[in-house]
């Protein structure tokens, strides 16, 4: 064992104690947190115009504070972008992490001085975690891996602006530096497939241990490695053991990578965005992730059946239940108050608080009543492709209304396959066999003859990279949306595919 990673393994024993803290005691650790927001915020533009010298409690934080998604809240962020002082949070934001909008254009979320930090200790407790339950430790003398945006940032109005992955890359510790790869120069270049191709030409000489990165864009970076070796992952990394990931659901990518790798090997799901780190997997026997309770966000629930009626129930932590999909609202020390961050999430353990990213609000199917959510539909897909021997790169459903010929409506599965199974129609009727038994909804609209068994549509290779690059959106952060409840996606990679 190395001083390196003896050192790793104490580190981690203190990190991990000190943190029972606050897993032994999560409600008193969010009141500290809400009182703590407000108090702060008081003097701000946005807690004068809600009476937060007013709010005692949550129950008054409630009646002057409404839910906001971006485009509500945009009228407050375009006056700190223009560079007002105190108007969400004290002072100005550290840098704005910009990202792509959907009707208000490209979004700019504030980091504060205070919210900066806990970006990086989430990420860093989260590795050492993972050394305190398993006691492996040797990865942290070979050379680790982070596939992410540029590091380079502008300016503007005096706030530093850059991608989320791009900015934390400023803030590795300086005792990974040696570690670290790939190299500040590659970092920098914007051209993702450009960018993958000098990944793996610096990579392939070293001795890579940890490899981190959304699944979608490190299996890219994989397959090229293959391409240019003829060997698979795990032979050519040898000690590469540890696979670190967030963004989307790894389920459907498994298979594809232990492929692609040779092998399986541990791998840890985080919970990050420009707007937090919410939570990161502190157990590789249980797939759920540890809700970070201390971590400068007050976060509220509402279940996600109901999100769209009039008025619908918020709660705190303390009242939610396990299995119940509910919407994530957070108020952060970055100044975003009672923020729909889109996200929905299902309590899979309550002692302590454990979530699964259960989908988008945004993103669903109910054109007909069936709410699915991306959860149901990436289950599925794993119970086919498990029983099929089949791997898949990448899929997006989306409802088929109108189909010709009086037929009856139904799902339209959009599936890249890298290696299709044997009976399609066999593969198709285990999905929608495994989605009638999560929903109750589409059951009843199938068995009621509403909606007809799922349909599959294959599309050609690089369907899905290519319709990334058309909207200047591969690699990086981003990420293919898997649910639609129109037909703008899917008929445009109908279109991609067959050209």
């Amino acid at each position: 064992m190395s001083v390196k990673s003896f050192a790793a393994k104490i580190l981690a024993r203190t990190v991990f104690n000190k943190n029972q803290t606050w897993i032994n005691d999560p409600i008193q650790s969010q009141e500290t947190i809400f009182q703590s927001l407000i108090n702060t915020a008081k003097e701000t533009a946005f807690g004068k115009d809600h009476g937060f010298d007013q709010i005692k409690n949550y129950e008054d934080f409630k009646q002057r504070v409404p839910i906001r998604d971006y485009e509500e809240l945009k009228p407050y962020v375009d006056r700190v972008v223009q560079g007002e002082k105190s108007v969400l949070w004290p002072g100005l934001p550290r840098y704005f992490a910009k990202t792509s909008g959907t009707t208000s254009g490209a979004k700019y979320i504030p980091i504060t001085n205070e919210s900066m930090p806990y970006h990086i200790k989430a990420a860093r407790d989260a590795i050492l975690n993972y050394i305190h339950q398993t006691g492996k430790a040797d990865f942290v003398d070979g050379k680790m891996i982070f596939l992410q945006g540029s590091p380079l940032l502008t300016e503007k109005n005096g706030i530093k602006l850059g991608r989320l992955s791009g900015i934390v890359a400023h803030y590795v510790p300086r005792y990974l530096q040696k570690n670290r790869m790939p190299s500040w120069q590659t970092n920098c270049i914007e051209d993702w497939e450009t960018k993958v191709d000098a990944i793996v030409e610096e990579t392939l000489k070293e001795d890579m241990t940890v490899i981190s990165g959304i699944p979608s864009w490190v299996q890219m970076y994989f397959e090229r490695i293959k391409q240019k070796t003829s060997k698979e992952v795990g032979e050519v990394f040898k000690n590469f053991n540890l696979f670190i990931y967030g963004g989307v659901n790894f389920e459907p990518y498994r298979a594809k990578f232990e492929q692609l790798i040779g092998r399986s090997v541990d791998s840890i799901e985080l919970f990050p965005a420009s707007e937090g780190f919410f939570a990161y997997q502190d157990m590789q026997q249980h797939a759920g992730m540890l809700l970070l309770v201390k971590a400068g966000i007050f976060y509220e629930f509402i279940e996600a059946d109901h999100f769209f009626e009039d008025n619908p129930t918020r709660i705190p932590l303390a009242l939610v239940k396990l299995g119940v999909n509910y919407v994530m609202i957070i108020s952060t020390n970055a100044g975003l108050w009672s923020y729909n961050l889109g996200d929905t999430v299902v309590f899979t353990s309550l002692k302590p608080y454990r979530i699964t990213v259960s989908g988008r609000i945004k993103h669903f199917i109910s054109a007909f009543g069936e709410h699915v959510i991306a959860k149901e539909v990436e289950q599925a897909m794993k119970t086919a492709l498990d029983s099929c021997m089949a791997t898949v790169n990448e899929f997006s459903v989306a409802p088929q209304i109108t189909p010709p010929e009086n037929e009856l409506p139904y799902h339209q599965w959009l599936i890249e396959f890298e290696r299709a199974p044997e009976d399609l129609n066999a593969f198709g009727a285990i999905l929608d066999e495994s989605l009638q038994q999560q929903n109750s909804y589409y059951y009843d609209l199938i068995q009621g003859k509403v909606l007809q068994p799922l349909k599959i549509h294959c599309l050609s290779k690089d369907t899905f990279k290519n319709f990334m690059k058309s909207k200047g959106k591969l690699g990086g952060q981003h990420k293919v949306q898997r649910l639609s409840n129109d037909r703008t996606l899917a008929d445009e990679l109908l279109r991609i595919s067959e050209a």
